[in-house]
């Protein structure tokens, strides 16, 4: 009985796991055939197993290519067959990838976030000095907003003010803008959660009364 056994350990390594052992020995296999013809024939048909293991492949771009590449990557570049698509090479698989070039933003102030920077500027832009001005009061109070979520803390009006002066680099008039207090601005962050605790007490409440 013990030399039936098999363990994963003291079996071969798998370079795609994902096709399984069966796979495996379906490309170790077709690699020692020595008719050329007949190893042809043996590779589609393992193209055929691994594409209905793998249905998700089939939303892939070139998906028939990616099954393809996978066979000699699993066969470890040993079959010999003719593939419709070129060969892959065993430096492609150690090749690294395009590193990825990421826009590289200055924001002032982490906590209010690039999109106030874009809505200042958007309202530096704007003509009609009405619509202007209730942006205007609309950025300072998300921005109070921001500041509170993030430090916790109180902040004072002329604070948030003064920076909303300098991200506009002083082109935006603050004068006469009213803000909105912190502790309704605290009660309407919590507001959604508060109204789920209640509720979820009050089922609570309901199946206690079912039970007993």
């Amino acid at each position: 009985m013990e030399n039936t056994l098999e363990y994963n350990t003291s079996r071969p390594h798998l370079n795609i796991s994902e096709y399984g052992r069966n796979i495996q020995k379906m490309i170790d296999y077709a690699i020692t055939v020595e008719d050329r013809q007949k190893r042809n024939e043996e590779a589609r048909a393992i193209i055929d197993v691994m594409g209905q293991l793998n249905p998700h492949l089939r939303d892939v771009t070139d998906f028939k290519h990616k099954l393809w590449d996978h066979l000699f990557i699993i066969a470890d570049f040993k079959l010999d067959v003719d593939s419709p698509y070129p060969k892959p090479s065993p430096e492609t698989l150690s090749e690294k990838p395009d590193k990825l070039n990421y826009p590289h933003q200055n924001i002032k102030f982490l906590h209010y976030g690039k999109n106030v920077e874009l809505l200042i500027n958007k309202a530096v832009e704007m003509n009609d000095e009405s619509e202007k001005k209730q942006l205007v009061e609309i950025i300072a109070n998300q921005m109070k907003k921001f500041y509170l979520l993030w430090n916790r803390d109180t902040v004072s009006d002329a604070l948030i003010l003064d920076q909303l002066k300098m991200l506009s680099k002083n082109k935006l008039n603050t004068d006469g803008i009213r803000l909105s207090y912190a502790s309704d601005m605290s009660r309407n962050n919590n507001n959604g959660l508060g109204k789920k605790k209640k509720r979820n007490d009050k089922d609570g409440g309901h199946k206690m009364r079912k039970k007993y």
